[in-house]
Formats: C-alpha cells, sequence, structure tokens
C-alpha cells in the first residue's frame, strides 16, 4: 500500500511504510511512495483518453487538431483509445446531430475511458445549455476533460475545482428553464390560454389511427398529419 502526499525527501516516508527507502512515483503533483513493485504496476495503467474532433464545415480539416492531441498522448503517456470526429457539423448543434460526440459521451457512460480529449471547449459546443450538459456527463460518469487551447485537465487540483463549478453552473441552467417554463405557464392561464401544445384538429386522431393500422411508422404519420410523435403516441394511447 503506498503513500500519498509527500513531498521532499523519499527517506520521509520510510517509517510509514517500515521500509528503508521506499521508491517515490510522482503522479498528479505529488509523490506517491510505494515499493519499485507496486510502482512500475501503478505506472502500466495508463488513462484511456478519447479524443474529440470537430469542424464546421466539409473545407476544414481536423487533422491539426488530432495531431496536437495526440502529440499531448504521448508526452503524458496516455492510452488512446480512439480519434472521434464530427466533421461539417456546427458547434450549435445538440448532442443528437453529432454521432461522434454522442460516442464518446456513451464510451463515458460506460466507463470505457477516463478521459475526453478536445483542442477546445468550442469544439464540445458553442450552445451554453449543450456544453454545460455534456461537461456535466463527463464529470457524473467520474471522467476527466482535457482542453489543449485553455489548458484545463480536470484531473489536477485546479481542474477538478473548475469541474465542480461547471456542475453548479448546469443545475443553476436548468433552475433557470424551470422556472422560465413555469411563468410562461402561469402568464398564459392568466389570460385564459391552457397551458401546452393546442389539441389536434377535429378527425385527426381518427386518421393517426387509421394510418397505424394500415402499417404506418410513427414517424411517417406525424409528418403526414402534421404534428408531433408525442401527439401520434397520445392519440394511440387513448385508443388503447
Amino acid at each position: 500500500m503506498y503513500q500519498k502526499g509527500h513531498r521532499g525527501d523519499p527517506r520521509e516516508a520510510a517509517p510509514l511504510l517500515g521500509r528503508s527507502m521506499p521508491f517515490a512515483l510522482y503522479q498528479n503533483g505529488v509523490y506517491c511512495y510505494t515499493t519499485r513493485q507496486e510502482a512500475e504496476g501503478m505506472a502500466t495503467k495508463a488513462k484511456r483518453v478519447a479524443i474529440y474532433v470537430r469542424v464546421s464545415t466539409t473545407e476544414q480539416t481536423t487533422e491539426n487538431q488530432t495531431r496536437e492531441l495526440q502529440a499531448v498522448a504521448e508526452a503524458a503517456g496516455w492510452e488512446v483509445v480512439g480519434v472521434f470526429a464530427d466533421e461539417g457539423i456546427s458547434g450549435a448543434k445538440s448532442r443528437a446531430d453529432r454521432p461522434a460526440l454522442d460516442k464518446v459521451l456513451r464510451m463515458v457512460t460506460r466507463r470505457q475511458v477516463d478521459m475526453v480529449a478536445a483542442w477546445s471547449v468550442d469544439r464540445l459546443g458553442r450552445s451554453m445549455r449543450d456544453l454545460l450538459d455534456t461537461m456535466d456527463s463527463i464529470r457524473a460518469a467520474g471522467a476527466d476533460l482535457y482542453l489543449h487551447q485553455q489548458a484545463v485537465d480536470t484531473s489536477t487540483p485546479a481542474g477538478k475545482a473548475m469541474f465542480q463549478m461547471m456542475g453548479v453552473f448546469a443545475e443553476f441552467e436548468r433552475a433557470m428553464i424551470r422556472e422560465r417554463v413555469i411563468a410562461g405557464m402561469d402568464r398564459a392561464r392568466a389570460k385564459g390560454k391552457a397551458p401546452g401544445r393546442p389539441a389536434l384538429a377535429a378527425g385527426t386522431n381518427d386518421r393517426i389511427r387509421a394510418m397505424r393500422a394500415e402499417g404506418h411508422s410513427l414517424r411517417a404519420i406525424a409528418k403526414a398529419v402534421g404534428c408531433g410523435l408525442g401527439s401520434v403516441q397520445r392519440a394511440l394511447a387513448v385508443e388503447a
């Protein structure tokens, strides 16, 4: 078992381990004193990193982003599990419209990677809400984030503090959205309007059920009658 948090002469940790000269392994800004065999075992467990790159147009290339991030990974001794690229996709798009980012975050949730590395924070997203959601997903799974241009590494103490602050901002953003939605519903009621989506036109429910009986998909039905998937599902649920 190693001792964390000691600095200075490794011999100062000897009484803690009952050894004359423990081996010192430098990790995350502090020395971890242990035996050489244990330290070698710890050093072989390289951090698994997913590199995420993105460009907004097909005329641009992700080559520069990839090269710089791979160089950082090699210098840090990280294991790159893959390079995931969204090409020709705007940063204003949500996770649902960015297949590479969605795949990376799924891997984070499944604990298949320990860190996500991106060239800059705007590669993750330009919408504050989507950016906070992405960072919150990474933080909630216990993974870390490296942002090259901003020199942010959440595996360091300063980076962890930043991650915690981002979690606070994400919760604040969700609370503000809830308040705006509730305020909007109250305002609609005050004006005599029913909150929520308008009711479907007469006969639409019958048309939805008829199309479903003919074997049409829910999406095809929604497109044909000009309503959302939720409205189609509710119409079919009433029939059931």
